[in-house]
């Protein structure tokens, strides 16, 4: 029997093998998608329906367990004041990413979630958009590829140009918090750059990750069909609810920690399905231009938020 056709035989339970494999501390949400991507492409979906409806309402159960992680207190007061910069720079992100988009000639909706990973946090932003957006498994893939491919990027770019353009730790927190889209890359970041780095950069990117519930219920509001009621994403109401709960109530924080963790991996696990939910039709449908809009749209939020936290 050839090796080809011996995975083929076998692929369900090697996808079965490798989604158990997504929920363990080794394996990062880029190695998840990626291995999701090859999988797809190598061997062919091994269950489509179930793939679909696992990444979709997995997805959705994610975003409310990674409201656990955050303190809404705290966000609030660190974001106090940067408060008129914060919403100026998501506006103008979500402005120019959908106007580049265009200009590029993107889908609608990949166009979308580049720009709302960029604008707040990251993968979590596109995670909580999609849906609303209803974005199809390779939108969402590409969409989180290239945000991913970025992040990486930044983590070793940015500690080097905050030195080498002497910037005081505070200064680097509150730009590597702006510029760089998802928090694990922020942190890793902050904590290369200086204690007082990581400080800032955390709590500044908390206080932009609120911004995931407002853009939530835009993008339910705008890609409504004229026909369709508008329906208030119950997700989006739940990770308010697990944000509230986190801050106010008296929970060990061993608790709210565990649940974080365990959203994490889910969403780790998401990004497997959605990965392997693709097909090369797909992949091929979307081209290069979406690579370009990220990096463009990565470079105008990091030279706005230099100039912010420099001169202003």
């Amino acid at each position: 029997m050839k090796l080809s056709d011996f995975f083929t035989k076998y692929r369900s339970y090697l996808y079965v093998l490798l989604s158990f494999l997504c929920l363990t501390p080794w394996v990062s949400p880029p190695i998840a998608l990626l291995t999701g991507l090859i999988f797809a492409l190598t061997l062919g979906s091994a269950f489509p329906v179930f793939n679909k409806k696992a990444s979709k309402y997995l997805l959705q159960i994610s975003i409310v367990g990674l409201g656990f992680g955050m303190n809404l207190q705290d966000s609030l007061r660190s974001g106090a004041e940067g408060i008129y910069f914060t919403i100026c720079s998501v506006v103008a992100v979500m402005l120019v990413g959908v106007l580049l988009g265009r200009f590029l000639k993107v889908e609608e909706k990949t166009a979308y979630l580049i720009s709302s990973g960029t604008a707040i946090c990251g993968g979590s932003a596109i995670a909580a958009t999609a849906p609303l957006a209803k974005a199809n498994d390779a939108e969402i893939s590409v969409s989180l590829a290239i945000v991913f491919m970025l992040n990486a990027l930044a983590l070793f770019i940015f500690p080097v140009l905050g030195h080498y353009l002497n910037l005081s730790e505070q200064e680097f927190g509150t730009w590597a918090a702006i510029a760089i889209h998802d928090t694990s890359s922020v942190v890793g970041a902050g904590a290369a750059y200086g204690e007082e780095a990581l400080q800032v950069a955390t709590t500044v990117k908390l206080t932009r990750a609120l911004w995931i519930i407002p853009l939530s219920l835009f993008t339910a509001f705008f890609f409504k069909t004229k026909s369709e009621k508008l329906h208030i994403p119950w997700f989006i109401l739940f990770f308010v609810l697990a944000m509230v709960i986190s801050s106010y109530a008296d929970i060990p924080k061993e608790v709210t920690k565990s649940l974080t963790s365990v959203a994490r991996q889910a969403l780790t696990l998401t990004l497997f399905f959605i990965g392997a939910g693709l097909s090369r039709q797909a992949i091929k449908s979307v081209g290069f231009r979406p690579f370009i809009q990220g990096f463009l749209l990565w470079v105008f939020i990091g030279i706005i938020s230099f100039c912010f936290v420099c001169f202003f």
